[in-house]
């Protein structure tokens, strides 16, 4: 049967996050971990499994949006969970507004995942937390929210909970694979996260309870911290050992889209989040992994970072398509060809696969035209191919469809590019290097500068989008 085009339309779509959980997922996986310098997601599993399962750790993650950062943080959930720990993912930016955050938003955000995440698991009970209720209850007063907990409210993804004004509830709650478990007035969890995402929603979307709820939990933060380890976590870990679990961990996803804007004392918000009050985010009792700013690994502020958090943060680069004297890269190229042809052919084996190119482009030599100037970014070669497939309509694809699409997408990149900025990437092109934050703000938020990594180290290089723009041929 030959391959539909809306088919491999909707198989390469450049917004979805492949989830190795997933059966259908795990075939469409590729792993870079040969050429992207080490096993970088190992690395941060055995620093929890195998180095400190007991003992609470923070790690750092970070790269370039679209790298596939998510897609790795998935792998290790699944890894762990493999263990035996109990693993709460989250996407923060669905918590949290990426562009005013403060350390309670995010300590709250765990807090409510981590409940909801519990509460889906049987034997787990945890008493009322006093603690936690007192400070939802204050903040509700303060906003002028009404939270009934007498009245019957849905937790996300785990039904109906009943409960009363005093903390007390008794139901029956319906839980996905589990069936009814029946919640007693000794599990106050529900109420946390029920209480959490009331709150939380109505100050998401509103700058001004945001503003009153920071007020009032800012000052409080060393009894959040308190509340969530004794009355959330330490027990919660405590009774997930008790049914053979080997520990929690939270991976907090999203947090490298934090707006790299001024607060209003103008300290950058990713410097003022993860160095001024980095010392609190690194309080919570369990194994934390954090994604952070990329931004934040060309601030001045880097060392002090690593000291707040007792670590370096772990960097995905990009998949190498050359060397850095330009070679090309046979391995990563390789690689790189099989993000679309997995997705292609996901039922194929990778020799298979290779047989079928000339049903998906006019010559190979097309498509390795694709997978070069794609710089080894796995959503811009969904991106690019996305847009070619809408432009032909049919295949093979052609190379001159493909041509198309690179001269509008470079048009478009050039349009943002000043004289100064044209002079920076030349200078990348033959260092192959990006100094400090006016380099990162410059080059790289921007995606004109891609980062790789090899034996020697990180390099860059200018995106092959660019790389034959008028402005950079030598004269």
């Amino acid at each position: 049967m030959s391959l539909d085009i809306r088919q491999l339309f909707q198989a390469t779509n450049p917004g979805y996050t492949l989830n190795v959980e997933n059966e259908a997922d795990r075939r469409l996986y590729i792993d870079f971990s040969g050429v992207r310098g080490s096993g970088l997601i190992s690395e941060m599993r055995e620093n929890i499994s195998f180095f400190s399962p007991d003992n609470p750790t923070v790690q750092l993650f970070t790269g370039h949006i679209g790298c596939g950062k998510s897609t790795e943080l998935l792998r290790l959930a699944s890894e762990l969970r493999q263990e035996g720990f109990h693993v709460v993912y989250f996407e923060s930016s669905q918590d949290l507004e990426v562009g005013d955050v403060d350390i309670s938003d995010i300590l709250m955000a765990i807090a409510r995942r981590v409940s909801e995440s519990l509460i889906t698991l049987d034997q787990i009970e945890l008493e009322r937390p006093k603690g936690l209720q007192g400070l939802l209850s204050g903040a509700a007063k303060l906003l002028q929210t009404e939270i009934d907990l007498s009245a019957e409210a849905a937790l996300p993804g785990i039904g109906k909970v009943s409960a009363s004004t005093e903390g007390s509830f008794s139901a029956e709650v319906g839980v996905p694979g589990l069936g009814q478990v029946s919640a007693s007035d000794q599990n106050g969890i529900s109420l946390v996260a029920l209480g959490i995402g009331k709150i939380t929603a109505r100050a998401k979307n509103s700058p001004e309870l945001r503003s009153k709820l920071r007020e009032y939990l800012e000052v409080r933060t060393t009894n959040v911290l308190d509340s969530i380890n004794r009355e959330l976590l330490e027990p919660g870990i405590e009774r997930l050992k008790a049914i053979g679990k080997k520990g929690l961990v939270v991976i907090v996803d999203n947090l490298d889209r934090v707006e790299r804007k001024p607060k209003p004392w103008g300290r950058p918000q990713p410097e003022y989040l993860f160095v001024d009050r980095g010392e609190q985010l690194r309080q919570l009792n369990c194994h934390v992994v954090y994604t952070i700013p990329l931004a934040l690994l060309y601030s001045n502020d880097l060392n002090q970072l690593s000291s707040r958090f007792n670590t370096d943060p772990v960097v995905l680069p990009m998949v190498p398509v050359c060397h850095r004297d330009g070679r090309e890269h046979v391995e990563g190229m390789e690689l790189v060809r099989e993000i679309i042809l997995a997705r292609a052919f996901p039922t194929l084996s990778a020799m298979e696969r290779v047989t079928k190119i000339t049903e998906l482009f006019d010559t190979p030599d097309t498509f390795d035209r694709l997978c070069k100037i794609s710089g080894g970014h796995v959503r811009e070669i969904l991106r690019l191919l996305n847009d070619w497939i809408k432009k032909d309509r049919q295949l093979p694809l052609s190379r001159e469809g493909l041509e198309q699409v690179i001269r509008t997408r470079r048009n478009h990149m050039m349009l943002a590019i000043t004289d100064d900025e044209w002079e920076l990437l030349r200078q990348v092109r033959d260092r192959k290097k990006v100094m400090g934050e006016a380099g990162y703000d410059t080059l790289i938020s921007s995606m004109f500068v891609y980062e790789y990594r090899d034996a020697e180290g990180y390099w860059f290089d200018v995106n092959p989008i660019l790389a034959s723009a008028p402005e950079l041929q030598d004269t």
